[in-house]
C-alpha cells in the first residue's frame, strides 16, 4: 500500500526537529531509520500529517566513551554499532544483538533510537537496554530529560516519551571488565522478529555467579526485566538445576501471543530456553 499525503520536513539541529514534532503535535512523526514506522503507514496503522526526518541531524549520531558511561547517538545505525571499536572492547553485547537484527541492509540505516524510542515489542535493543541498566536521554519543548531503559516500556508503542519529544541519545553504563554477555534469539528465518530471545550480563567471581540481569524480547506486550530470575542464580555455580530454575522464573513471567511464530505455550517455554543458552554463553564469557 502507499501511505497517505503528508508534508516532509528535514532539520539540521536537535533543537529545530523537537519544535517542528511540538508545533504539529499528535500530527507529526520523528524519522530514524524509517523500517518501523513506514510498514505502519504504509498499513495505516498510522498516519502523520508531518513527518520529521532527523537523518540530516549530525549531533544525534556517533559514539563516545565517557569513561563508566558510553553514549549512544540516537540516530547511529546498527551497522556503526557493529563497526564500533568502542562498543567491542566495552558492550560487546550492543554488537553481538545488531548483527541478529534483520539483515545487512536493514542495518546499514536501521539506527538505535529507532530501535528503543516506538515501543515495538519485537524489537531486540529495547530487552538488551534494560539489561544493561541504560538510560535514555529525552529532549523536549521544556528541556531534556533522563528516562531509564527499565522504567520507558508502558505496552506495545506506548512510552514514556512525552508530547514534543524525541530521543536523542542512549547512555550505557559499561559493566565491569571480565564480564560475561550473551544476546540469544530464535527466529524462523533471517530478518525476522524473535520468537523468544534472551539477554545476559553477569560476573563471576569464585566459579560463582556474582551479578546477573536477564531481560526477554518478543514475549509480551513490553521487553521484560527478568529480576527474579537473575536473582535466582546470583551466588550459584550455575548447575543444570539452577539454570532450569530461572529458566522457569523467566516463563512465568511471559505473557506471548499466539502468531505466525508458533503457540503462547511454543512461544513462552521457547524464553526459558534462550535463557537457558545465554545463561551458559555468559558465563562461558566470564573471568572468574
Amino acid at each position: 500500500m502507499i501511505p497517505g499525503p503528508f508534508v516532509y520536513h528535514r532539520p539540521s539541529t536537535i533543537d529545530e526537529a523537537v519544535a517542528l514534532v511540538a508545533a504539529h503535535g499528535d500530527d507529526a512523526r520523528p524519522l530514524a531509520g524509517g523500517h518501523s514506522l513506514i510498514p505502519m503507514m504504509k498499513l495505516r496503522m498510522a498516519a502523520p500529517e508531518h513527518l520529521v526526518d532527523l537523518a540530516g541531524i549530525g549531533a544525534l549520531k556517533g559514539v563516545r566513551d565517557a569513561g563508566a558511561v558510553v553514549a549512544i547517538g540516537a540516530m547511529t545505525t546498527q551497522r556503526e554499532l557493529i563497526g564500533s571499536a568502542v562498543l567491542a572492547a566495552r558492550l560487546p553485547i550492543l554488537r553481538e544483538a545488531a548483527l541478529q537484527i534483520a539483515d545487512p541492509q536493514i542495518r546499514s540505516l536501521g539506527t538505535l533510537g529507532g530501535n528503543v524510542a516506538n515501543g515495538d515489542p519485537g524489537n531486540d535493543m529495547p530487552a538488551v537496554m534494560q539489561c544493561l541498566g541504560a538510560d535514555y536521554v529525552l529532549r523536549g519543548p521544556s528541556g531534556e530529560r533522563t528516562v531509564a531503559a527499565r522504567d520507558y516500556y508502558e505496552a506495545a508503542y506506548f512510552t514514556a516519551l512525552g508530547a514534543g519529544e524525541i530521543l536523542t541519545e542512549v547512555r550505557v553504563p559499561v559493566p565491569p571488565a571480565g564480564h560475561g554477555h550473551a544476546y540469544e534469539k530464535l527466529k524462523r528465518k533471517v530478518g525476522d522478529y524473535a520468537t523468544a530471545a534472551a539477554a545476559v550480563i553477569l560476573t563471576m567471581a569464585g566459579g560463582r555467579v556474582a551479578t546477573c540481569a536477564i531481560a526477554l524480547t518478543n514475549v509480551a506486550s513490553t521487553p521484560l526485566l527478568a529480576a527474579e530470575a537473575a536473582a535466582l542464580v546470583v551466588g550459584s555455580g550455575l548447575d543444570a538445576e539452577m539454570v532450569k530454575r530461572a529458566a522457569a522464573a523467566a516463563k512465568a513471567i511471559a505473557d506471548p501471543a499466539a502468531d505466525g511464530r508458533g503457540s503462547a505455550e511454543y512461544r513462552r517455554e521457547m524464553a526459558g530456553v534462550m535463557v537457558a543458552r545465554a545463561l551458559a554463553s555468559a558465563a562461558r564469557r566470564a573471568a572468574s
